[in-house]
């Protein structure tokens, strides 16, 4: 096995780097998505913090990033060491299972027997030791056989994530943590969250997936036999040039849209085929401002977080978040848990307790046909 602060053998990490963030609205938009932003104060992008987490356990050589046509130059910005053959494009969104099991066939084809992991090109993670930790033990688990997760140790009743309810121990050599996961559930209300939290028995669902590619591919062929027969015939015509663009015009908007727990998780876990490494490392996948609040201000709802280059804030007795790209000054007076996002195009304002409901102001925009600040 290799030590610990090796490169794991046969894996190899891909990043999903898609979606808008729409409920980041008006920070987030669709040329510059929520992974291009520093949200954290790092000095850097979230996709060069998950480059930089995941490089140390696969090797730079081994990172693939799957994202959209209109990012690639963002992207290699972001990432000069990323190799051009490890970029996959796509032409327009078709969901996580496409997403990662193009990667899956292309990496396959190239390498038989190697061990993916896909993790969010969005998301936060402290504790490096903590993560490697977990990600090897996923690896080992997969290495098995299992479709592997790692879920989070809930810190909270949070209403915002996914679960995964855990059954029994499972004796995987590499693994010792490995537990078998019996159902996925979708984000609760407040009530059932607490239960959750209480029983000792769910974890946060982080959307992190480990597998042998060829077991991914197996599961997705299950559940979506379409969906697996035009990503082979993808990833057949993929490392040639002369057909790659003609396969994906003709192959990749016909793809179902589909995320992978419902097409490989859901399925998996049903058939006992399913394991989860428990993560004690802080993660947040800063779905809402009122995340991003509370990620920027320690927790503390007395605090007001404040982003921005050059932001001129003027506070009294008030707490939230505000995001300034506007230059001009906001002045707050008595106000709990306010979210102010002011962009040269767009201002919102609303609350913490209201910050999942920005995706319909999205929604509401599209109908609208104002897609210019979108």
């Amino acid at each position: 096995m290799a030590r610990a602060h090796s490169p794991i053998d046969r894996f190899y990490s891909v990043i999903p780097a898609g979606g808008i963030g729409s409920r980041l609205w008006p920070l987030s938009r669709a040329d510059a998505p929520k992974f291009l932003h520093d949200l954290t104060g790092s000095g850097q992008t979230l996709l060069r913090d998950t480059w930089d987490r995941l490089a140390p356990l696969s090797g730079e050589q081994r990172i693939m990033v799957v994202t959209g046509r209109a990012h690639r130059a963002a992207v290699e910005k972001q990432l000069p060491a990323l190799a051009d053959p490890n970029i996959v494009l796509e032409s327009e969104p078709r969901d996580s299972t496409a997403a990662i099991g193009l990667a899956a066939a292309i990496l396959e084809r190239r390498e038989p027997g190697v061990i993916i992991g896909s993790f969010a090109a969005d998301h936060v993670i402290k504790n490096q030791r903590l993560f490697a930790s977990a990600v090897r033990e996923a690896v080992a688990s997969a290495n098995a056989g299992y479709i592997t997760t790692i879920g989070i140790r809930p810190t909270e009743p949070a209403v915002g994530f996914g679960y995964i309810h855990t059954g029994a121990e499972i004796a995987i050599d590499g693994a010792p943590s490995a537990i078998s996961v019996t159902k996925f559930v979708e984000k609760p209300d407040l009530a059932t969250a607490e239960g959750y939290v209480s029983s000792g028995a769910y974890l946060w669902n982080a959307g992190m997936f480990i597998a042998r590619a060829d077991r991914l591919l197996e599961e997705i062929g299950r559940s979506e036999p379409e969906l697996l027969a035009g990503l082979l015939e993808l990833a057949a015509a993929w490392d040639d040039p002369a057909t790659r663009g003609p396969a994906v015009d003709r192959i990749w908007p016909e793809l179902k849209k589909i995320a992978i727990d419902y097409a490989v998780a859901e399925p998996a876990a049903a058939e006992g085929n399913l394991s989860v490494i428990p993560g004690y490392f802080d993660w947040d996948d800063v779905g809402d401002f009122a995340s991003l609040a509370k990620l920027n201000s320690g927790g503390r709802k007395s605090d007001l977080a404040i982003l921005g280059e050059n932001a001129r804030v003027l506070s009294d007795a008030s707490s939230g978040i505000v995001i300034s790209q506007s230059g001009r000054v906001i002045s707050l007076i008595g106000v709990k848990d306010i979210v102010v996002v002011d962009t040269p195009d767009a201002l919102l304002v609303t609350t913490s307790e209201h910050a999942q409901r920005v995706k319909a102001v999205v929604d509401a925009l599209k109908l609208t046909g104002s897609t210019d600040v979108l």
